[in-house]
């Protein structure tokens, strides 16, 4: 069964969409909702593999009903959204 729901350990994840494409990096996990960087520089995506990141005006939330799966190094967003 997929995992769809977010833990703090989902920070610095790739999101990508139903094509396999990037569209984000997982920057903060916040109250069980990650927070999505959708244009991640290389500074942005190791910050948050170390668990520096903080949410900004640049970032939006991913709602659980939006996650398809989550994998050992990818956030899958649904196809139907």
């Amino acid at each position: 069964m997929a995992r769809t729901h977010i833990t703090d350990d989902d920070e610095g994840k790739q999101v990508v969409n139903d094509r396999g494409d990037q569209i984000g990096i997982v920057k903060e996990v916040r109250a069980g909702t990650a927070h999505i960087d959708p244009d991640p520089g290389l500074t942005d995506s190791l910050k948050s593999k170390l668990g520096w990141g903080d949410t900004d005006e640049d970032t939006y939330p991913l709602q659980e009903n939006m996650i398809e799966d989550v994998t050992d190094s990818e956030v899958h967003v649904r196809s139907d959204m």
